[in-house]
């Protein structure tokens, strides 16, 4: 269950994810110099919204993909406020895949694997970089890109993934019906 994973926050402490039992918790990867960047803004405002109403944001940087998100915690903070004045919390940079991936990563995989990204203007581009990469990479679960989101529900269910491609409005309308 999501409630026995621990993360650490941007300025080093331990996070015990059983204290948000009773929350709607989004997990998402996210990185500063991205195409998918301007998500920030979108995902704040969700935050600012429906915080009051139970929802929480866990924000994980990751370096993994095309090194998107280069820099210290500090300088990516800084980079999420200034840019998009972020609130929500930021949690250390970590890896979401491969042998160094946080265990919570791993836990989220198991429950939503990948699904296809559906329809975007970044679709054909990424499917074709994937497949020259690996042509299994469709049935795996690892996360495909930055801004992959998983919505868990109050029970610390994971109810829902979307990949990077999904439009912000579906994700939100998932939070919302949940609240």
């Amino acid at each position: 269950m999501i409630y026995d994973y621990t993360i650490t926050t941007g300025k080093g402490e331990k996070l015990n994810l059983a204290d948000y039992k009773g929350k709607v918790i989004m997990v998402v990867n996210t990185a500063t110099g991205c195409g998918f960047t301007p998500q920030y803004a979108p995902i704040e405002q969700m935050y600012k919204d429906y915080h009051d109403q139970g929802l929480e944001i866990l924000d994980i940087p990751c370096n993994q993909f095309g090194g998107q998100a280069p820099g210290t915690d500090d300088e990516i903070h800084e980079f999420c406020t200034m840019h998009f004045n972020t609130t929500f919390p930021q949690m250390k940079k970590a890896d979401v895949n491969g042998a160094n991936e946080l265990p919570l990563y791993t836990y989220l995989k198991s429950q939503k694997g990948f699904e296809g990204f559906g329809e975007h203007e970044y679709k054909a581009l990424l499917e074709e970089m994937f497949a020259k990469a690996d042509p299994d990479w469709a049935k795996k679960p690892d996360i495909k890109w930055n801004f992959t989101k998983f919505i868990i529900d109050r029970e610390g269910n994971v109810v829902a993934r979307f990949e990077p491609t999904a439009d912000m409005a579906e994700v939100e309308a998932c939070v919302k019906a949940l609240l």
